[in-house]
C-alpha cells in the first residue's frame, strides 16, 4: 500500500543503512524486486529509486538520515528515467487510500471531483517547491533535510513528528482494515475466548497480529525484502477487483450520484489529501533521476494519471452500490465472486507482511542509539520489545475505534494536508525567500492559508463523525 502514503523510500533509507558493509539489501522498483549484493563501501538505496549511491550512516533527531560523502555528491547522480520517475510517482501515490475513494465520492457528491482534481494539481504544485529546495539546497537528502535548511532543528523536528504520526495513523487504519476483511475472508468462524469480550473477528484480527509480532524481532531485514512490493501488488488488485466487476455486468451502474453534499466536504477533504500524499518520499525520487530537472513534469504526469485512476474508480463504485457503498470498496464487492475473494485475502495478507517494514524508521534509529551501550543480541530485545509494544497499542486502537473512514479522513486533515501542502509551502518560502517573486509570495501564503482552513475544518469534522460513532457504537 502507498502508506503507508507514504514511506517505501524513508524505510529502505533507514534499512539499507542499519546493514553492515557486503550484507544484501532490498531494492524495489515497479517492475518487481531484487536483491543486489552492497559494494564494499556502504551503499543506500531507496525503493523508490532502485540506484545504489555510496553514503555515510547518521542518525539525527532520533532519525535514519542519508547524506553522501563530502566532495561525492556530483558524481552520485540517480539513473531513473523519465518514465520510470512517473511509474514509482504513480505506485507510491496509489495503495491504503483508494479503498476509500468511492465512498468519498458518494458522500461529497459528483462535484466533490474538482476538489480532487484541485487538491491533486495544489500536491503537484508542493512537488514541485520540494525540487526547488533540493535545487537551492543540493545537499538536502530528505523531508527532514529541507525541514532543516529552512528552520534548523526545529524544522527538522516538525517534520519528523509528522512523518512518525502519519506512519502510525497509517498502520492504525491498515490494521482497522484486516479486522474489517477478515470477517468476509473466514466468514461464520466459531472462534471465542471466555476471558476475552471480543468477537470473533476482533479474536481473529489479534490471532493475526500475533503471527505478524515476531517479524518486528527480526535482525536482518534483508531477507523480508519481497515484502515491499506487497503494496504495488495490492494497489493493481483493488482497480482490476472492482474494473472488473463493473465491465462484465456483475453489479450493474444503475446508481445516482447526487450532485453535492456540502456538510460532507470537510470530512470528505481528508481522505482526498490522504489519497495524493506521498512528499515524504518525492525527495528521494528527485535524487534517483537521470535529469532532475524533469521531476516537475514527472509530477504533472504522475498526478494525472492518479487523478484519472481515482476518477475511475470512484465513479464506478458509486455507480455500483450507492449510498450503501461501503468506506472500502472491497467490501462492497459481492462475496460470491472470485475477484472479491482475491482483494479481500490480499488486504488480510499485506497487514501482516508489512508491519516489520513500517516500523524500520522508528526501531533502527533506536538501535543505533543503543549501539555503544549495548550487545547485538540485548539491541534486538530493545528494539523487538519497543515494536512490540507499539504494534499491541495500534492493535488496540484499531479494535477500539473500528472507524475506517473516520481514522483515514483524521489522518488527511490532521497530517497529511501539513505534509502535503503547508510544510512545503513553507519550505520554500523560507529557503527561496531572496529570490521569492511577490506572486508566488502571495499564492504560497494562499495555500498555506487555504491548508491549515481544510486541516481544521476537516479535523472537527472528522472527529465529530468520530465521537459520535464511538457514542453510538457505546450505547447499543
Amino acid at each position: 500500500m502507498r502508506m503507508v502514503l507514504a514511506t517505501r523510500a524513508k524505510l529502505w533509507t533507514s534499512i539499507a543503512s542499519h546493514l553492515p558493509c557486503g550484507s544484501q539489501i532490498a531494492s524495489e522498483s515497479m517492475q518487481g524486486v531484487e536483491l543486489a549484493a552492497a559494494p564494499p563501501r556502504i551503499a543506500c538505496e531507496s525503493s523508490v529509486e532502485g540506484e545504489n549511491k555510496v553514503c555515510q550512516r547518521e542518525c539525527d533527531a532520533g532519525l535514519a538520515e542519508l547524506r553522501l560523502q563530502p566532495g561525492e555528491e556530483e558524481n552520485a547522480g540517480g539513473n531513473s528515467s523519465f518514465a520510470h520517475a512517473v511509474i514509482n510517482m504513480v505506485a507510491m501515490l496509489t495503495g491504503l487510500g483508494q479503498l476509500s475513494i468511492p465512498y468519498a465520492m458518494e458522500n461529497g457528491g459528483w462535484s466533490s471531483a474538482f476538489l480532487l482534481i484541485g487538491l491533486g494539481m495544489v500536491c503537484s504544485y508542493t512537488s514541485h517547491l520540494l525540487a526547488k529546495c533540493l535545487d537551492k539546497r543540493p545537499r538536502s537528502r530528505s523531508y527532514t533535510d529541507i525541514g532543516q535548511e529552512a528552520y534548523g532543528s526545529k524544522g527538522r523536528i516538525i517534520a519528523a513528528t509528522f512523518m512518525y504520526l502519519e506512519i502510525f495513523f497509517a498502520l492504525v487504519s491498515l490494521t482497522i482494515s484486516l479486522h474489517d476483511n477478515l470477517s468476509l475472508v473466514f466468514p461464520g468462524t466459531p472462534i471465542s475466548a471466555r476471558w476475552a469480550h471480543m468477537s470473533s473477528s476482533q479474536l481473529m484480527t489479534v490471532i493475526a497480529v500475533l503471527i505478524a509480532l515476531p517479524s518486528l524481532w527480526l535482525r536482518d531485514l534483508s531477507s523480508i525484502s519481497f515484502l515491499s512490493s506487497a503494496g504495488i501488488i495490492l494497489s493493481i488488485i483493488i482497480f482490476a477487483s472492482v474494473a472488473l466487476t463493473a465491465i462484465f455486468g456483475w453489479v450493474r451502474l444503475d446508481h445516482e450520484i447526487p450532485a453535492l453534499r456540502i456538510r460532507n466536504i470537510p470530512r470528505i477533504s481528508g481522505l482526498y489529501v490522504f489519497s495524493l500524499s506521498g512528499h515524504i518520499i518525492f525527495p528521494d525520487l528527485y535524487k534517483s533521476m537521470k535529469d532532475p530537472s524533469k521531476f516537475t513534469k514527472v509530477t504533472i504526469v504522475s498526478y494525472t494519471l492518479v487523478a484519472a485512476l481515482y476518477m475511475a474508480l470512484a465513479f464506478m463504485g458509486a455507480r455500483m452500490f450507492g449510498p450503501d457503498v461501503s468506506s472500502q470498496i472491497t467490501l462492497s464487492l459481492p462475496s460470491h465472486l472470485v475477484v472479491a475473494k482475491v482483494a479481500q485475502w490480499a488486504i488480510v495478507l499485506t497487514p501482516m507482511t508489512k508491519y516489520v517494514l513500517e516500523f524500520a524508521p522508528l526501531t533502527i534509529p533506536l538501535d543505533r542509539r543503543l549501539a555503544g551501550s549495548m550487545s547485538s543480541c540485548a539491541r534486538t530485545a530493545v528494539r523487538g520489545t519497543v515494536g512490540s509494544v507499539v504494534l499491541v497499542v495500534i492493535l488496540v486502537l484499531a479494535l477500539s475505534v473500528p472507524y475506517f473512514e473516520y481514522v483515514l479522513s483524521l489522518t488527511g486533515s490532521l497530517v497529511s494536508i501539513f505534509i502535503s501542502v503547508v510544510l512545503p509551502c513553507g519550505f520554500y518560502t523560507k529557503i527561496c525567500w531572496p529570490s521569492l517573486s511577490k506572486p508566488l509570495f502571495v499564492l504560497n501564503v494562499l495555500l498555506i492559508g487555504f491548508g491549515c482552513v481544510l486541516a481544521v475544518f476537516g479535523t472537527i469534522s472528522s472527529s465529530k463523525s468520530l465521537i459520535k460513532s464511538i457514542q453510538g457504537h457505546t450505547s447499543s
